[in-house]
């Protein structure tokens, strides 16, 4: 058979679902609603293969639900708001933000936003992603605006939003201060430098990474027993290059055991520095800019890394460096750009959200996670927060915070809820109290304080007829201390309500058992796959991973998926031109009822696992029955029955052929949605009442009688074929060779039902009695 032209049977099929609205939410309907907080991928360019496996994996269970009666709510989103859309933005206009007006930079984000993103969804489609894409949304659309500032206002008045300046969390990179949940470790390499510095004539070794922040050196720390330093306590120690005194201060972090004894704290090198200085109340000395750059004396407009270079030869040149060697360490860098973070005095606005910890484990434990111990993982997430939640972004291109300040009074002034959504810089407004002209806040807001409202934001989709909780979020595991942790506050701080009822959780990609990122130069892109294979198979090895595993990328899995649509169109190929339809079940011959018993046991536990998102499972085993069972054998015993056999033989082999292929399709359709829906449309919509496969009935059990001795007989059965096929094959014969088939007496007797089908399946010429053997003639 020529090679199956994948490209034209997706194209077809597509076609066809979004001409006949097939995936759509109907909100008239009586049956039960299944609601899908569906992740909008952020807008920074292409579907890449993280969002290929992940949303392939929720859509398996989106599939299954709406064939299993359910009236499916899965709309699609963008988030569209945040750092990587500004910065693809940036990229493909070639512009600055910074350099540009807000207003101006804004109106060009939601101009290329308009150009691009028709064919950034357009990925999905092809994945076939069974969303109702009529059921769209961006956050950054007028609506979305709308919810998240009002959510704002909303926590503003209930007291759990404030505003407060002080050392945050800042990228240099992209220039805003970023939450906690916005970190990740990644190890560097470094010089670990023991640096002099000098009191009353003693050494004071303290070792540093950092000794760009020397200038910024606030204190001194010696440990209240070391007795090496006890006699400087409450005495002054030099500040090496900048010759400046700091207090030394008894603090027990500088630890015995640890390095050289001594600390400097500086504002600031890290939280530890940040906690140092509040509790000794000491003045804070800032070298470092929001650019990155330094402001003091010669090193002034140096980025933080020439300046470090620079610093340490005049620490060498000066003789003040006792010892230095290279390191690697961990350190905090910001999860969109990488670069490492600084603490940086500024005002921000905050959610509280470190008082409610016990609230919101107790919130977690409401959802029923998938797997199980990613639950832990959101537990560990909360107990270890050391702030609030982060809200405010010093960018253009973001929600803006509806507020004002009077210069005069110190008030905030909050926007109007009747006027949302608004961008404060375009209005101006008096205070109430002063009638002086406040300033407008041109701060924005992060990205998750909009996405944490996903929920909220699609149930204005269908005028607020879905409520939270939805059934399920689905999501990778990446994002459980942001999305799935902020949409938690959100629901409960403006509803009392958990966001879902259950939570799946996917996990990552990997190559060579490496996580897959550019830095890495390890991508592989999907739209190559979907260009090689196809759709069906790409889902096909999504569905090889667990929730919650990672999954290593190898191109044989794909080959392999692409292997079975080709075999699954072969066998339709075959049956439908050798069988003719039986409306009715006819009187079944022995082997096709003991075939349907297997049937059953396969929907039986395909439906149970599914049921519990172990859709991986489904799939195995719906595969393994289709090759090893269906393909191999039961095709193999009743070709000789469909070829010459009587017609109520015939009619029998013709029903559960055509029962039997239906319900494997339907089983495995959620995870090859198109070459199921070719198979269908083809064979079996003129005779079925669905317009598509993926609106059919998930299969149900064949009602027939069985008993413990079916299984018994099938597998005594499949056994005997096996040793039949090997013997063949060791004698370098034809598996149509003629045999004589030796059986025992106990053998025949429970094989008579089935031992017409055994013999013309085996060829054998006779059947004879006796101990089991096989002579190839």
């Amino acid at each position: 058979m020529p090679d199956i032209d994948i490209k034209s049977i997706e194209k077809k099929w597509l076609e066809y679902w979004e001409k006949e609205k097939i995936y759509s939410f109907d909100p008239l309907s009586n049956k039960k609603i299944y609601s899908i907080d569906t992740p909008p991928p952020t807008v920074s360019g292409k579907m890449h293969i993280g969002h290929a496996f992940s949303y392939a994996q929720q859509d398996f269970i989106a599939r299954f639900k709406r064939m299993s009666g359910f009236n499916v709510f899965y709309p699609f989103g963008t988030d569209d708001n945040g750092l990587p859309t500004e910065r693809l933005i940036e990229k493909l206009k070639n512009v600055k933000s910074k350099s540009m007006s807000r207003v101006d930079f804004i109106s060009l984000c939601l101009k290329t936003l308009k150009e691009i993103t028709p064919d950034f969804i357009q990925d999905w489609k092809n994945l076939g992603i069974s969303c109702d894409y009529a059921m769209y949304y961006s956050t950054i659309n007028p609506i979305s605006q709308k919810i998240s500032q009002l959510s704002f206002l909303q926590l503003y008045k209930k007291g759990l939003i404030y505003k407060e300046g002080f050392p945050t969390l800042f990228c240099p990179e992209c220039q805003t201060p970023i939450a906690q949940a916005e970190l990740e470790d990644k190890e560097k390499e470094t010089f670990l430098t023991t640096i002099k510095f000098m009191s009353n004539n003693t050494v004071l070794p303290i070792a540093t990474t950092r000794p760009e922040l020397l200038a910024a050196c606030a204190a001194v720390f010696v440990n209240p027993e070391d007795k090496r330093y006890s006699h400087l306590i409450k005495k002054k120690a030099s500040v090496p290059l900048f010759d400046y005194e700091v207090p030394i201060i008894a603090d027990p972090s500088a630890q015995l055991d640890k390095g050289t004894g001594v600390l400097m704290v500086c504002s600031y090198g890290d939280k530890y520095d940040v906690e140092a200085i509040k509790k000794h109340k000491l003045q804070q000395k800032v070298v470092l800019t929001k650019q990155g750059t330094l402001n003091i004396e010669k090193y002034s407009g140096l980025k933080i890394k020439d300046a470090r270079k620079v610093i340490l030869k005049d620490l060498k040149d000066a003789n003040l460096i006792i010892e230095q060697k290279q390191i690697k360490h961990n350190v905090n860098v910001h999860d969109k750009c990488g670069t490492e973070i600084e603490f940086l005095p500024t005002e921000q606005w905050f959610i509280k959200i470190l008082d409610k910890k016990k609230e919101l484990i107790a919130q977690g434990r409401k959802i029923t996670w998938h797997p199980k111990h990613m639950q832990k993982r959101y537990e560990n997430w909360i107990s270890g927060l050391e702030w609030d939640w982060s809200i405010s972004r010093e960018r253009h291109f973001g929600i803006p915070i509806p507020a004002w300040h009077c210069p005069k009074c110190k008030d905030t002034i909050l926007a109007d809820e009747s006027d949302l959504p608004i961008d404060p810089i375009q209005i101006k407004k008096q205070c109430k109290k002063c009638k002086s002209f406040a300033d407008p806040e041109e701060k924005v807001l992060d990205t998750w304080a909009t996405s944490s409202l996903t929920p909220q934001i699609a149930s204005y989709l269908v005028n607020n007829k879905i409520k939270i909780p939805y059934s399920l979020r689905p999501q990778a595991h990446d994002i459980i201390r942001t999305w799935a942790f902020y949409t938690i506050v959100k629901a409960l701080y403006h509803e009392n309500s958990i966001p879902w009822k259950e939570i799946t959780i996917s996990g990552f990609v990997t190559l060579g058992g490496e996580k897959m990122s550019k830095s890495k130069g390890n991508v592989i892109s999907p739209q190559e796959i979907l260009q090689t294979y196809g759709a069906d198979a790409l889902r096909y090895w999504a569905a090889s991973s667990k929730l919650g595993e990672d999954l290593d990328y190898q191109e044989k899995d794909l080959v392999t998926g692409k292997r079975f649509i080709t075999k699954i169109l072969n066998v339709a190929n075959f049956i439908f031109p050798n069988i003719k339809y039986q409306e009715k079940m006819p009187k079944l011959q022995e082997t096709d009822h003991l075939f349907l018993t297997q049937i059953n046991s396969l929907i039986k536990s395909a439906t149970s696992v599914f049921q519990d998102y172990n859709y991986s499972k489904a799939k195995l085993e719906t595969d393994q029955f289709f090759w090893k069972i269906f393909a191999d054998n039961y095709l193999e015993i009743i070709k000789h029955r469909i070829y010459n056999g009587k017609e109520q033989e015939k009619a029998s082999a013709s029903y559960t052929l055509y029962q039997s292929f239906l319900t494997i399709i339907k089983l495995i359709a959620p995870f090859t949605p198109y070459i199921t829906e070719d198979i269908y449309q083809t064979h079996f919509a003129k005779h079925e009442k669905d317009k598509s496969i993926h609106l059919s009935e998930w299969p149900s059990q064949f009602k027939i009688k069985s008993s413990k001795e079916d299984e018994i007989i099938w597998s005594k059965m499949l056994e005997i074929i096996t040793l039949v096929r090997q013997k063949k094959s060791e004698a370098k014969k034809s598996m149509k060779s003629e045999i004589h088939l030796f059986l025992t007496k106990e053998d025949q007797a429970l094989l008579k039902p089935v031992l017409n089908d055994l013999k013309a399946v085996c060829n054998a010429k006779e059947i004879k009695e006796g101990d089991f053997n096989v002579q190839v003639l």
